[in-house]
C-alpha cells in the first residue's frame, strides 16, 4: 500500500494559493483515478483507491501545513506503510512556477510542512516538488505563499496539475518517464 499526501492548509481562503498546491494536485488525482472517501476526521481526509494496480491512500492533513508530520506518522504506523512507499506533494519556492521535480530525501529548504514530516518519519520519503517561484525577498515569503494565484498563473498551474494527474501512474516505477511525459506535453501546449 502507498500513502500519497498533498500538503496544504484547510479552509476556503487558502484554496487557490501557492501553499495549497499539494491539495490541488491531490484533488485532481482523486478525480482522475476515481478515489473514494475513506475516512474523515478533524485532523485529516483520507481517500482510498488504486493507481496502476497499486492500492493507495491519499491524504490531506487538516492540521495546517506546519503540523502535517503527526498525521502522516499516524497513518504510516496504523497501516504499516514503509517510508519508501510515501509520496509527499508540496509547493517549492526554489523552483520556477510550474517546474516539477521528484526527489527522495534531502533537506527541507525551510518548508515548515516538510520540517514537520522530517521530525516524525525521517527524510527518506519521495517528494513531488511543484515550483511556485520566489517573491525575491525572504520577508515576503509568508504573504506570497498565502496569496491567491493571479489569473495567468492560475491557468498555467491548472494545466500542469491536469498533466500530473494524467501521468501520475508512472511515478511509482518510472519517475523519469513521468517527468518526460510532463515536459513533452507542456511543450505541445
Amino acid at each position: 500500500m502507498w500513502l500519497i499526501c498533498g500538503l496544504g492548509n484547510p479552509g476556503r481562503k487558502y484554496t487557490n494559493t501557492p501553499h495549497n498546491i499539494g491539495f490541488a494536485i491531490l484533488n485532481s488525482i482523486i478525480r482522475e483515478y476515481d478515489f473514494k472517501k475513506y475516512k474523515i476526521d478533524k485532523s485529516k481526509e483520507i481517500f482510498k483507491g488504486s493507481i496502476n494496480n497499486k492500492t493507495c491512500l491519499l491524504c490531506k492533513p487538516l492540521t495546517y501545513m506546519n503540523m502535517s508530520g503527526s498525521v502522516i506518522s499516524e497513518i504510516k504506523s496504523f497501516y504499516k506503510i514503509s517510508v519508501s512507499k510515501i509520496i509527499i506533494i508540496h509547493d517549492d519556492l526554489d523552483l520556477a512556477l510550474g517546474k516539477i521535480k521528484i526527489k527522495i530525501g534531502g533537506g527541507n529548504a525551510g518548508h515548515n510542512g516538510l520540517k514537520s514530516i522530517d521530525d516524525y518519519i525521517g527524510k527518506n520519503y519521495k517528494r513531488l516538488r511543484f515550483g511556485i517561484g520566489h517573491p525575491g525577498i525572504k520577508k515576503l515569503v509568508n504573504s506570497y505563499v498565502l496569496k491567491e494565484f493571479n489569473i495567468n498563473d492560475k491557468k498555467e498551474v491548472s494545466k500542469k496539475i491536469e498533466l500530473i494527474s494524467s501521468y501520475f501512474y508512472l511515478i511509482f516505477d518510472n519517475k523519469s518517464l513521468f517527468l518526460t511525459k510532463l515536459v513533452s506535453n507542456i511543450k505541445k501546449n
